[in-house]
């Protein structure tokens, strides 16, 4: 069973038990997190497709880190002029692990 869940404008394809990161929410570590923006579910080969999204679904999810991507490097420069400016990024992400799909 899976569903495509929409979390913070994007689309996500999640599973049961299933670990995935989405962009930075501001709930507590150990937090259950509902999204009703539920827009096909899958279970045994039946699938529901909404329009937009399926009435009467849901997935739950746990939250279960705050976490940093990998660093990117940003640099700039200007041949033959001395400028040269080096910048890094880290952005931040919410892990959480889905619990359950309701269809």
């Amino acid at each position: 069973m899976y569903a495509i869940v929409d979390i913070a404008g994007k689309q996500y394809r999640v599973g049961e038990s299933q670990k995935i990161f989405v962009p930075l929410m501001d709930v507590e570590i150990g937090e259950k997190v509902k999204f009703k923006d539920v827009l096909l579910v899958s279970k045994g080969g039946a699938v529901s497709v909404g329009s937009p999204h399926v009435k009467g679904a849901a997935v739950d999810a746990m939250v279960v880190d705050h976490v940093k991507a990998d660093k990117v490097i940003v640099f700039k420069k200007k041949r033959r002029k001395g400028y040269r400016v080096k910048n890094g990024h880290r952005q931040p992400y919410t892990q959480i692990e889905i619990t359950k799909i309701k269809a």
